[in-house]
């Protein structure tokens, strides 16, 4: 992958930057990201953080090889810790993390987002823990894709501010998502499903005690839940 073509996961994490945003983007590895969208004209400036040394190091040379080390600045740096107040960030991206990193990263931030106004998070897994991090700090889901790269299936959620409710089979699979019901989306959950009814079926034969008595419980909820939409 280089910065001219990106992969499929992160060609549609950019199409959800905005035309003449400031972006930071999190946990940029090569910095291909802010590259690309610099390069086609979507963004005239962006902050590309690394935690890391090594990918650190190739995002500078990445930059400083695309001629765009006055565009893009790149800082070692956890997290938004990255992003500084004269930088003027206004859209965050953060890819290819668990969900639960990338909620703690916006919680362990979150006065870094005082004037942004987008955030882009596509979770490699566990994504309800970005929604329900944006439903306890008053963010909400403006939009929703399911992709497939590499037989991989991949989850972008991308937030605003403002206040939102959503019910426990919207936050589990997402709301438009939920909406659209994609193939991938139905391949995504058959999978999960399939998952649940092997453990339950392992914690049918693993003794009665409370603690695997409430993961059953746990298991035929959520398999009853999402069974739901897969049969319809």
């Amino acid at each position: 992958m280089n910065s001219e073509k990106l992969s499929t996961r992160l060609a549609a994490v950019a199409s959800f930057v905005e035309q003449g945003a400031t972006l930071a983007d999190i946990g940029s590895d090569h910095a291909y990201l802010p590259c690309c969208l610099v390069k086609a004209g979507t963004i005239s400036k962006a902050i590309a953080g690394e935690v890391v040394k090594g990918p650190y190091e190739s995002a500078v040379r990445n930059v400083r090889k695309k001629g765009l080390s006055d565009e893009i600045t790149v800082r070692l740096a956890n997290g938004l810790e990255a992003v500084h107040p004269s930088d003027g960030v206004d859209t965050i991206s953060i890819a290819g993390m668990g969900g639960p990193l990338i909620a703690t990263i916006l919680n362990d931030g979150i006065e870094k987002l005082e004037n942004v106004k987008r955030i882009i998070t596509q979770p490699n897994i566990h994504a309800l823990s970005i929604r329900e991090w944006a439903v306890q700090n008053g963010w909400q889901i403006i939009d929703e894709q399911i992709l497939k790269e590499d037989h991989k299936i991949y989850e972008i959620i991308v937030l605003e501010k403002g206040q939102a409710e959503y019910n426990e089979l919207e936050m589990m699979v997402g709301p438009y998502l939920l909406d659209r019901k994609s193939d991938i989306f139905i391949e995504k959950w058959k999978r999960e499903v399939d998952e649940w009814k092997r453990v339950l079926d392992s914690l049918e034969n693993a003794g009665n005690t409370e603690a695997i008595d409430d993961k059953k419980e746990q298991l035929r909820n959520k398999i009853e839940l999402v069974g739901g939409i897969l049969s319809n």
